[in-house]
C-alpha cells in the first residue's frame, strides 16, 4: 500500500474511533484504562500515527461496544 494511502486509512480509522469514544462519553484516560492500552497509545491512534494490529482493533471494539467492523466503515466520521 502506498505510503499517501496508509495514513489515510490511518487517520480515518483514528477519526471514526474518537467519534465513537466520544459517543460512549469517555475521556482517553477512562478508555485507556478500559481498554487495557496506554493512554499515549490511544492518543497515537486517534491521530493517525500508528498502524494498529488486528488485535488491538478488536480490543478497542469491544471498549467501545461495537462489532469491528464499525471501525472500518466509511462514512461520516463525526455523526
Amino acid at each position: 500500500m502506498e505510503k499517501e494511502r496508509r495514513a489515510a486509512v490511518q487517520r480515518a480509522f483514528g477519526i471514526r474511533m474518537r467519534a465513537l469514544r466520544h459517543r460512549l462519553g469517555v475521556s482517553q484516560d477512562e478508555f485507556a484504562l478500559r481498554s487495557g492500552l496506554h493512554r499515549t497509545y490511544i492518543g497515537a491512534v486517534e491521530r493517525g500515527e500508528c498502524n494498529i494490529s488486528l488485535v488491538n482493533v478488536v480490543r478497542i471494539a469491544e471498549t467501545l461496544e461495537v462489532p469491528p467492523a464499525v471501525l472500518l466503515e466509511a462514512g461520516d466520521e463525526t455523526s
